[in-house]
């Protein structure tokens, strides 16, 4: 079984997306507000940004209200999964919650089959297990008072799997516009709720320029590459090459904040090990092929 020129082309899409995204916890620790209006604020822009564009209105006029209300419930989940991210990066730091995310790849080896109705793919398996002993070094390499940031990161991977197989199974064939708009309404929309009884903190002018920056580069751009990719690449793929995100993350944050200084060696080393998923799916990805003939 080659590689086709659509899944090259879906997984060069896939690498963007994951460097655009590597710029997230960066600016997700800049911006000065709490998690929850942050990721309000960020899907709202997106959701205006969209409804400027005449082809997301196209897309919404074919679909189905039942279909819209699968979507609906997606951007749910992303918004969830986006909260439990930058909570764990307030908690935290950018870099423990990036580093997190590499247990992505087992929660998508273990649910995708189940929500396929497939048996579970050995390889899969053994690539997303490969990351716990990397998730038990960065646990131990972190100060005391981040362990809340460690669970709430590891919330965070399990969403992502989470969304990432309901969008590879239900969006994947839908207009990347039409289908992101309703995700990113419904998400704003959620998170907006709890505005009726607080009120939602106003951005002041610099984290509106870091917020526009978040949702048309780091949100907008890299979730519609990622939305026409899936229709040729696996969720559990997509987790895979996630796993790259904490190399940018990490070395940005090195950058910016000097967070290395927070950071033991078992943090590196562990952070290394989840990294190092990635560079063996190839190898797993020949071993399949040989089975499958």
């Amino acid at each position: 079984m080659l590689v086709t020129t659509k899944e090259r082309r879906s997984l060069l899409q896939l690498h963007g997306c994951v460097l655009l995204w590597g710029f997230t916890a960066i600016l997700g620790r800049l911006i000065s507000l709490p998690a929850d209006a942050l990721v309000a604020w960020r899907m709202i822009f997106v959701t205006v940004m969209l409804a400027a564009i005449p082809r997301t209105w196209t897309g919404l006029r074919g679909m189905q209200a039942r279909t819209m209300g699968v979507y609906a419930g997606i951007g749910c989940v992303v918004a969830t999964h986006w909260l439990a991210f930058y909570g764990s990066i307030k908690l935290a730091n950018a870099s423990l919650a990036v580093a997190c995310l590499g247990l992505g790849s087992l929660f998508a080896a273990i649910l995708e089959p189940i929500a396929s109705r497939e048996s579970p793919n050995r390889y899969d398996l053994l690539s997303g297990i490969l990351v716990l002993p990397g998730i038990i070094l960065i646990a131990g390499g972190v100060p005391i008072g981040m362990r809340p940031g460690i669970a709430t990161g590891v919330l965070a991977a399990l969403l992502s799997a989470v969304f990432a197989i309901l969008n590879k199974r239900h969006a994947s064939s839908g207009d990347a516009y039409a289908v992101t708009a309703v995700e990113m309404a419904a998400g704003a929309v959620l998170l907006s709720i709890p505005t009726v009884f607080r009120g939602i903190p106003i951005p002041d002018a610099r984290d509106v320029a870091l917020l526009l920056v978040l949702a048309a580069a780091c949100t907008l751009l890299p979730f519609i590459l990622w939305l026409n990719a899936l229709r040729y690449v696996s969720a559990f793929t997509t987790q895979l090459l996630l796993n790259l995100e904490p190399i940018y993350a990490i070395l940005l944050a090195a950058v910016f904040f000097q967070e290395y200084k927070e950071l033991s060696l078992s943090f590196y080393l562990g952070a290394t090990m989840v990294v190092s998923t990635i560079l063996l799916q190839p190898w797993f990805r020949r071993l399949r092929m040989r089975e499958t003939g």
